[in-house]
């Protein structure tokens, strides 16, 4: 686990508008903010922000986020744990879980 520090000051980037998380509309900006207001591992971004629970459960922004946190830590991207992978999920319509379990 990242021991807490205090961090600097935020100072904004050019690139802080763009978008990492496209599931939820995440941007580079709030990922850092989030960092500087004491969520200091990927779990703890993640149940703020959502990043990475979108559609694709992280697939797609979950290696980038950890960058950026551990860039804004100052630290090394190995000392983040992973956030937890799980299988893209789509929703399904009872009408079709009904006709598999029924058989009709």
């Amino acid at each position: 686990m990242t021991e807490r520090k205090l961090l600097s000051d935020l100072v904004p980037q050019p690139d802080d508008d763009m978008v990492v998380c496209r599931c939820e509309e995440i941007t580079k900006g709030e990922i850092r903010r989030a960092v500087h207001d004491g969520m200091f591992n990927i779990h703890e971004a993640r149940r703020f922000l959502r990043c990475g629970m979108g559609l694709c459960q992280g697939q797609t922004c979950g290696r980038l986020v950890k960058a950026i946190i551990a860039r804004e830590l100052g630290i090394s991207q190995s000392e983040l744990d992973d956030a937890t992978g799980r299988a893209p999920m789509r929703p399904t319509e009872m009408r079709i879980i009904a006709s598999e379990v029924f058989g009709e």
